[in-house]
């Protein structure tokens, strides 16, 4: 992994906007209904090589595809494993377990405001009416072709593109083992095994392809809010546990090949009840990554910077702050992200801080609250302009 040795690099976490046309192919092959392979595949390939384009463009230093081809940053493992079933959702089921969330309970006004516009615009609720995907047998990974093609398309749409690198987001089993239910396994631990071993190939291709692997987990930080009945205490020990899932799946894959990526996930609302990064960040340095991205431009986190003056990161690990937000249209000024950036420069030094984003500005296809594209691309602009400031900052040199 290139670390920011003579200027400040930049990056984001992965997903982008598809294509209205993609978006069509992407929702039918997600709820199993009738699409055309064909066409997805040259959709694919099309939109891979135009969000190539444009992360160049805007002056992205490590890139990716942003996850045209699928649905969502974690539904797609569903096609690479064996042992799913699409099951009807169970009753009183409204498609997202965040209606018993803290958030939930404590705005219910904002969050049925917010779910009408949702749904009106094919987002959430769509549980009830396609089902759940549950683990009814034995999981074993079979995404060797897909994989493959998802490296080939990237490797294709790179060519010709000025870049320093390339990275590849793919889910992490803790994600998977706390969003898509065992009915197979006789206990929670051998199912999540399992997800580590299959995730592991996947891992596995990525790095072997030359890219960095990019492990997400929203669930890790989020789970303190999905559930009203838990302490950070019960949190942490449980997160804990996840991250032996994890560096189970990153077994034999060198460290400084892998970043790990978690944030609040994509909602807009209050979101008071976040974890506070200083109630879990050394149990996030147990992970075997050599990069860890997290939320930091916020209102809500980006305050948080001075725990890594308490809690310092480990020897080597380099920090990829959100320094863009992906919860707002509008366009962070070029001088307040080099003040961000600076910020945690001085903190763990210049060479161990990558710019990013706080989390992916389409995490899935369907765009009910997405940040709109026009503004992405002046966001990533804004990121290598201030990144260039930052330079000039801690280089004394543009």
């Amino acid at each position: 992994m290139k670390r920011s040795t003579e200027r400040i690099l930049t990056t984001h976490v992965g997903s982008l906007s598809r294509p209205d046309d993609l978006v069509a192919l992407l929702t039918a092959r997600d709820r199993g209904q009738p699409y055309n392979p064909d066409a997805y595949t040259r959709l694919v390939r099309e939109a891979v090589a135009d969000v190539v384009r444009r992360q160049t463009d805007a002056g992205i230093d490590v890139v990716t595809d942003g996850e045209q081809g699928k649905a969502s940053f974690f539904g797609y493992v569903v096609e690479r494993f064996t042992g799913f079933a699409r099951q009807p959702a169970p009753a009183g089921q409204d498609g997202s377990t965040r209606a018993a969330s803290r958030e939930y309970l404590d705005f219910p006004e904002y969050y049925a405001w917010s779910d009408r516009i949702a749904e009106g615009l094919g987002g959430r609720g769509n549980t009830r009416r396609y089902g759940v995907d549950v683990c009814t047998g034995p999981v074993t990974y079979r995404g060797q072709a897909a994989v493959q093609a998802d490296i080939a398309t990237l490797k294709a749409a790179l060519q010709g593109r000025p870049h320093e690198e390339v990275f590849l987001p793919a889910i992490a089993p803790s994600y998977i083992f706390a969003t898509l239910a065992n009915r197979h396994y006789k206990t929670d631990e051998e199912y999540e095994l399992a997800l580590a071993d299959a995730l592991h190939e996947e891992y596995q291709a990525i790095v072997d392809a030359g890219f960095v692997l990019q492990v997400d987990d929203p669930r890790l930080v989020t789970y303190y809010m999905m559930n009203p009945g838990v302490s950070a205490a019960d949190c942490r020990a449980w997160a804990a546990r996840r991250v032996e899932a994890i560096n189970h799946a990153l077994r034999g894959i060198p460290p400084e090949r892998v970043r790990f990526h978690t944030c609040y996930s994509i909602d807009v609302g209050p979101r008071v009840h976040d974890m506070e990064l200083k109630e879990i960040v050394d149990v996030l340095y147990r992970i075997k990554a050599g990069a860890f991205s997290f939320e930091a431009a916020n209102p809500r986190h980006e305050h948080e910077y001075h725990v890594f003056e308490q809690k310092k990161p480990p020897a080597g690990m380099v920090l990829i702050p959100g320094v863009i937000s992906h919860t707002t249209n509008l366009v962070e000024h070029p001088e307040l992200i080099a003040e961000r950036i600076v910020r945690f420069a001085r903190i763990v030094g210049r060479e161990n801080v990558i710019a990013g984003a706080d989390c992916g500005f389409a995490a899935s296809g369907i765009r009910f609250n997405d940040v709109h594209p026009t503004a992405v691309w002046l966001k990533f602009a804004a990121l290598a302009e201030g990144a260039r400031l930052a330079t000039r900052q801690l280089w004394g040199r543009s």
